[in-house]
C-alpha cells in the first residue's frame, strides 16, 4: 500500500489527472485520417472533442458527491473500468455516430481521474499545500499532453488511428492496478450525504462563494483557450499550413513547453508570493499571447510560427492558473472537496466545450476563428479573476493568513 503523502501516491494523483489531457491530446494528430476513414465532416469529428467534453462535465457532478460519501477509490476504480470499455469501443467503431456515442461513455468514466485526483490532493495536504502540490502535479502532467500527440502520431503512422483508442484502453488498466495500491485518502468522518436536498444545499453554498466563483470563471476562460487550440490546431496546422502529423506531434510538445514553465513558476513561487501576485501577473501573460496571437492572425500572417510562439506564452500564463486558481477554489472546501471539485470541473468543462464547438462551426479554414476565441479567452481570464475574487492579502500562499 502506498504511503498518502509519498511521490509515488502524488504520482499515481498526476496520472489520474492526466487522463482528461490523454483523452483529448492523442488522437489530435488523427482528426484528418479519421474524417476520411470515416467518411464524415471535419466539424463531425471536432464535435468528438466538444462531446468528450460534455460529457467529462455532466459525470463529474455525479462522481465528486459519490466519492464525497463513498470514498475516492471506489469510484476512481469504476470510473476506469467505464473508460477502459468505452476506449475500445472507440478503437472498433464502424461509423461517426457509434465513435461519437463511445467518446461520451469515454469521458463518462475518464471525468473521475481529474476531479477526484484533484479531491485526494486536499484530502490529504490540507488547505495551504494544496496549491504547490497542484503545481508540482501540473508540472508533471505536462508530460502528458507533451507526448500524447507524439505517441499518437506514431501509432497513426505505423499502425492506424485506432490504435490510439488501444493505447488509451491498456492505460486504464494499467490505472486500475495502481489504484488497488493506493490508500483511501477520505477518513469516514467526513463522508457526505448524497440525499439530493444536500446536494443542492452544498451546490448553492458554492456558486454563493464569490472567490469559488471567481477563481472557477478565470479557469474557465482560460481553459477555454486551451481547447479552442485543441479543437482547431490539428485543421489549422495539417490541413491549412501543410505540417506533416509528426511534425504536429513536436509543435505540440512546444506548447506543452510553456506550460510547463509556468506550472514550475507557480510551484516554486507560491511559498514567496501571494495567489492574487501570481494571478495578477498570469493573466496578464495569457492575454498578452492570445490577443497576440489573433492580431497575427487578422493580419494575414499565416505560419505555423505564428500560431506556435504567441500560444507558448498564453500556456506560460495557463500553467500558472491553473494550479492556483484550483486552490484557490479548493481551499475553504475541505467538507466537501470532492462536491467543490466536481462543480469546479463541470464549470470549466462546459464553457470549454462551447468554445470548442464554436471554433469548429466557426472554422472557414484558416487560423481566424481558432486564434481570435484563443485572444477572447486570455481576456475574459484577466477580466474574470480582476472583477470577481477579493483580493487576498499580499503574503506567500503557503501561509495560513493567505488562504481564502
Amino acid at each position: 500500500m502506498l504511503n498518502p503523502t509519498s511521490r509515488a501516491t502524488v504520482g499515481l494523483l498526476a496520472a489520474l489527472t492526466a487522463l482528461g489531457p490523454l483523452a483529448t491530446d492523442m488522437y489530435l494528430p488523427a482528426m484528418p485520417a479519421m474524417r476520411e476513414a470515416l467518411g464524415t465532416g471535419a466539424d463531425q469529428i471536432q464535435l468528438t472533442l466538444s462531446l468528450y467534453l460534455i460529457g467529462f462535465a455532466m459525470a463529474q457532478l455525479l462522481c465528486g458527491p459519490l466519492s464525497d460519501r463513498f470514498g475516492r477509490k471506489p469510484i476512481l476504480a469504476a470510473g476506469m473500468g467505464i473508460f477502459l470499455l468505452a476506449s475500445l469501443a472507440c478503437a472498433f467503431a464502424p461509423n461517426i455516430e457509434t465513435l461519437l456515442a463511445a467518446r461520451f461513455f469515454q469521458a463518462l468514466g475518464g471525468s473521475a481521474g481529474p476531479v477526484l485526483g484533484r479531491a485526494a490532493v486536499r484530502d490529504i495536504h490540507g488547505p495551504f499545500e494544496a496549491s504547490r502540490i497542484l503545481s508540482y502535479m501540473a508540472s508533471v502532467m505536462a508530460l502528458a499532453p507533451a507526448l500524447a500527440p507524439v505517441v499518437g502520431a506514431g501509432l497513426l503512422v505505423w499502425f492506424g488511428w485506432d490504435a490510439i483508442f488501444l493505447a488509451l484502453a491498456f492505460y486504464a488498466l494499467a490505472m486500475l492496478g495502481l489504484i488497488a495500491m493506493m490508500p483511501e485518502p477520505l477518513p469516514k468522518d467526513r463522508r457526505q450525504s448524497i440525499k439530493p436536498s444536500a446536494l443542492a444545499t452544498t451546490f448553492r453554498s458554492l456558486l454563493g462563494q464569490r472567490d469559488f466563483i471567481g477563481y472557477t470563471l478565470a479557469n474557465a476562460a482560460a481553459f477555454s483557450g486551451l481547447f479552442a487550440f485543441l479543437s482547431g490546431s490539428s485543421f489549422v496546422l495539417i490541413d491549412y499550413m501543410g505540417v506533416s502529423p509528426d511534425v504536429y506531434g513536436y509543435l505540440f510538445a512546444a506548447i506543452v513547453l510553456g506550460f510547463f514553465i509556468g506550472s514550475m513558476a507557480s510551484a516554486k513561487l507560491s511559498r514567496r508570493r501571494s495567489r492574487h501576485q501570481l494571478l495578477t501577473v498570469a493573466t496578464l501573460i495569457a492575454a498578452l499571447g492570445g490577443i497576440t496571437m489573433a492580431l497575427l492572425s487578422v493580419a494575414g500572417v499565416h505560419t505555423p510560427w505564428a500560431v506556435i510562439v504567441p500560444n507558448m506564452v498564453y500556456m506560460v500564463g495557463f500553467g500558472i492558473i491553473m494550479p492556483q486558481t484550483m486552490g484557490g477554489a479548493l481551499a475553504p472546501n475541505p467538507h466537501c472537496a470532492g462536491s467543490a471539485s466536481a462543480l469546479f470541473g463541470f464549470i470549466q468543462m462546459s464553457i470549454a466545450a462551447a468554445a470548442g464547438a464554436l471554433v469548429g462551426q466557426l472554422h472557414d479554414g484558416t487560423s481566424h476563428s481558432m486564434a481570435i476565441a484563443i485572444g477572447l479567452s486570455g481576456m475574459l481570464a484577466l477580466v474574470c479573476y480582476r472583477c470577481i475574487v477579493t483580493r487576498p492579502p499580499a503574503a506567500p500562499v503557503g501561509t495560513a493568513a493567505t488562504e481564502n
